[in-house]
């Protein structure tokens, strides 16, 4: 059923009015609607993957706080009904800024974790198998690949690594304005996780703007997120650190042929250990 069919059949199911055009938000499908009350919502559609089909629980169990309000939702077929938030995210503030409002919102966002989420430690175990099956002649840095696949082993069998409410995704984009509170962050891919595994995202987009013209260079831009983001949100810097570390080699070796991404990951990683 293609996202047009999609939208048009739960609107008409939960008796909702278009009140304006849909717009593509990464692979989901994002329109504003009117409920039969007149209240004003956004309706979002998407295809159910393994990283997403839990974001129906993690906005039931922010209930707003620091959150999108969840008003209802259809999680079979990936359908949410949401409340109405406006268009502008993290995108156009100092990107130190930015970093101070996301790092706010931890604190606000990791909360104990529902049973039923996917924990990261299963995650990260996978990640150390990945990294570990790599051969030498992929275009990694050998010494990189070898410490995140030994740090990804470690947390994999550290019992923090689960229990905690993450999003797992939040960055510049996934946080937007709203009225309710100033801002709020929107699609999660939740875990049963680790506040640590956090940062990974704000270090890696934005990129491009580290090496502008004027900038303090990208070495030292990565280190001022990072250091933004772990003592705005009161984390520990050697488990943060890890954590970048092990995300980054993952993102990296997922996308081997993409030498802008590689470039992109292997820098950030080595920018938080220098």
């Amino acid at each position: 059923m293609s996202s047009a069919d999609l939208l048009e059949g739960v609107r008409r199911e939960w008796e909702l009015r278009a009140d304006g055009p849909a717009t593509v938000r990464g692979a989901a499908t994002v329109q504003p609607v009117r409920t039969a009350a007149g209240t004003p919502a956004s309706l979002k559609v998407g295809p159910v993957a393994v990283d997403t089909a839990h974001e129906h629980l993690a906005l039931r169990r922010w209930d707003g706080t620091g959150a999108v309000r969840l008003l209802r939702a259809d999680p079979h077929r990936g359908a949410l009904l949401l409340e109405r938030l406006h268009p502008e995210d993290l995108g156009d503030l100092w990107d130190v800024e930015a970093c101070e409002v996301v790092a706010a919102l931890y604190a606000r966002l990791h909360v104990p974790a529902t049973p039923q989420l996917r924990l990261l430690s299963s995650y990260a175990g996978e990640v150390a198998e990945r990294l570990a099956a790599l051969p030498r002649s992929a275009p990694l840095p050998r010494r990189l690949v070898e410490q995140a696949a030994g740090l990804a082993r470690d947390l994999a069998g550290d019992p923090a690594t689960d229990g905690t409410l993450v999003h797992g995704d939040l960055h510049y984009a996934t946080v937007l304005a709203g009225d309710r509170e100033p801002w709020v962050a929107v699609d999660p891919r939740p875990l049963s996780g680790d506040p640590h595994v956090e940062p990974a995202p704000m270090l890696l987009h934005r990129f491009e703007e580290l090496s502008l013209p004027g900038g303090v260079g990208v070495r030292d831009g990565v280190r001022q997120r990072f250091h933004a983001l772990v003592d705005g949100a009161g984390l520990e810097e050697g488990r943060a650190r890890a954590w970048v570390v092990v995300r980054t080699l993952a993102q990296a070796a997922a996308a081997l042929e993409d030498h802008a991404t590689v470039t992109r990951c292997v820098t950030v990683a080595k920018a938080v250990q220098d």
